[in-house]
Formats: structure tokens, C-alpha cells, sequence
């Protein structure tokens, strides 16, 4: 009788922010504003870097393939959330919302890897200047990124073969704005122990883990800036450090507070306050933290800009004579 009352799940219902209408609305034009800020941001820094030559370097091979990867993630999440936002329905099916989960944890992971390379570069850059383009040449960069995509692979493997068997027959209603594992677990009709523990292992040795590397880098990268015998560019350094530390604090911090805490307990709301942090916010501000504070690029985007209005006078100027 238990196996015939059973139903089989083939959609979920994204819960997300359960608010009146009008702040529905209010909160959809202000993540449209963000995702769209994110996306021109982050897909304008890919487009320099692989176009002017100048930028051909490992830190900004490293930027551009992080701006790849938050352009990645926010459309992982954001355009299924914001759909969800203004629908009566608020479904996503159950091969989708599993998609959805494995891709942005991959990504995610990737992510958490990669800034964990970028630290170790720009300790390289600092605390080691004279030997940088023997340590970080370009098949050292390609090893790192690969090995990163690679690491983030094994890093959610175990939780993914767990998860894979278990089976979906009650409830369907998630109360989140997308398919995060820990409401997606509540739902199987079966025990996830097991699935929960692997879980908590790989958050937290991913972000315990390449959180230690960063801090260590960063660590090093501080106590190099203060030797630095000039005032004015031990200023500089430390500005653009502190803004560094400042975005790797809000994506680690949220991150280890969501993830890595044995008794979760009832906090879905603040884990989805935390969550826009990861996935909107911050691919939003990296951008102007990593990439367009930086002269180098902002001599390109003058100089990509200026091709263009050269470009638009001299077709105008062709027409004009035809």
C-alpha cells in the first residue's frame, strides 16, 4: 500500500521570496538591474582580455576565465529565479532542477579554485616579481585552470553518486529560489544521512580548504606591501588588496554559512539572503574589483572604445558620399 500511495515527482515549485505583489516586483526589477550590470561587466572584461594583446598576461587570463565563470553561474540561476518571480506556477522540472544543482555546484566549486590560483598569482606578482614569467607561463596557467575545473569535478563527485539513487515521491514545494541541495534532500523519501554527510565533507573541504590557500597567499601578499619603501605605493597595493579581501570575504563568508554547518537548523530565509550574495551580488562587484579599477583596462576600454566611434564616423561618412 505504501509503494501505491507513493507519486512519482516530475516538477518542483521553487518557493523563492514569498512576498506581497508589489515587493515581488520590486525585488524582480532590482536582481533584473544586478544580473544585467553582471553579465555587461563581466562579458566586456572577456572580450578585452582576449582582444588586446596587452592584457595577455596570467592575471588577466585568470580574471577573464573568472568573469567567464560568474557569467556562467548568474545564468544558472537568476533567469530561471526571475521567471519564477512574476509566475503563478513557479515550477522548474525534475531533470532540470537536477541540471540546475549539478551545474551551478560545479561552477561554484570551480570558482572557489580558481580564486584560490588567482592568489597564488598575484603572490607570485608580489612577492616574487623577478622570477613571474618563469613560474606562471602559459602552460602553468592552462595546468591551474584545468586543474581546477578538475578539482571542482572530484569535489562534488561523491555528493552527486549519493544523490543520483535516491528517490523523489512526496512533497515537491522547495523553499528557495533555486535547487540547492540541502531543501532538494528534504524532499527524498528515503535516508539521507549518508547523501547530507557527504555533503558537509566536500563543502567544507573545498572552501576550508582553498579559503587556508587564498589566506596564506594574501597573508604573504600583506607582509611584502609593507616593506614596500614608498609610501604612496604601498597605498596603492594596499587599496587594491583590501578590495580583493573584501570580495573573497563576502564569497567565502556566505558560502561557509550556508554549507559548512552540521545542524542547519530553520534559517532558510537568511541562506537565501546569502545566497544573492553569491549569485548576484558579487559577480556583480567583480568586475569593478579585479578588472576596471585597473589602468591597463581602462586604457583598453578607451581604446576599444575610441575604434568604435571611428569606425561609426567612417561608415556615416561613407553613406553620406554614396
Amino acid at each position: 500500500m505504501d509503494h501505491i500511495n507513493k507519486t512519482t515527482v516530475t516538477e518542483f515549485i521553487l518557493l523563492g521570496f514569498q512576498n506581497e505583489k508589489e515587493v515581488e516586483i520590486l525585488l524582480f526589477s532590482a536582481f533584473l538591474l544586478m544580473y544585467v550590470t553582471s553579465l555587461i561587466g563581466n562579458t566586456m572584461i572577456i572580450f578585452l582580455v582576449c582582444g588586446d594583446y596587452h592584457l595577455h598576461s596570467p592575471m588577466y587570463f585568470f580574471v577573464s576565465n573568472l568573469s567567464f565563470l560568474e557569467v556562467a553561474i548568474t545564468s544558472t540561476v537568476v533567469p530561471k529565479m526571475l521567471a519564477n518571480t512574476l509566475s503563478l506556477t513557479k515550477a522548474i522540472s525534475f531533470m532540470g532542477c537536477l541540471a540546475q544543482s549539478f551545474f551551478y555546484f560545479l561552477l561554484v566549486s570551480t570558482e572557489f579554485f580558481l580564486l584560490a590560483v588567482m592568489s597564488f598569482d598575484w603572490y607570485v606578482a608580489i612577492c616574487n616579481p623577478l622570477r613571474y614569467i618563469i613560474i606562471m607561463n602559459k602552460k602553468t596557467c592552462v595546468s591551474l585552470l584545468l586543474g581546477s575545473y578538475g578539482g571542482a569535478f572530484l569535489s562534488i563527485l561523491a555528493s552527486a553518486i549519493l544523490s543520483a539513487p535516491l528517490s523523489f515521491c512526496g512533497p515537491n514545494v522547495i523553499n528557495h529560489f533555486f535547487c540547492d541541495s540541502a531543501p532538494v534532500l528534504k524532499l527524498v523519501c528515503a535516508d539521507i544521512s549518508l547523501a547530507e554527510l557527504a555533503d558537509f565533507v566536500s563543502s567544507a573541504v573545498l572552501l576550508l580548504g582553498s579559503l587556508l590557500l587564498t589566506g596564506l597567499s594574501y597573508t604573504y601578499i600583506i607582509i611584502t606591501i609593507f616593506r614596500i619603501p614608498s609610501v604612496q605605493g604601498r597605498q596603492k597595493a594596499f587599496s587594491t588588496c583590501v578590495s580583493h579581501i573584501t570580495v573573497v570575504t563576502l564569497y567565502y563568508g556566505s558560502s561557509i554559512f550556508i554549507y559548512v554547518r552540521p545542524k542547519k537548523g530553520n534559517v532558510m530565509n537568511v541562506n537565501k539572503l546569502a545566497t544573492v550574495l553569491n549569485t548576484i551580488v558579487t559577480p556583480m562587484l567583480n568586475p569593478f574589483t579585479y578588472s576596471l579599477r585597473n589602468e591597463k583596462v581602462k586604457d583598453s576600454l578607451r581604446d576599444t572604445f575610441n575604434k568604435y566611434v571611428g569606425m561609426v564616423t567612417n561608415l556615416r561618412s561613407l553613406r553620406s558620399q554614396k
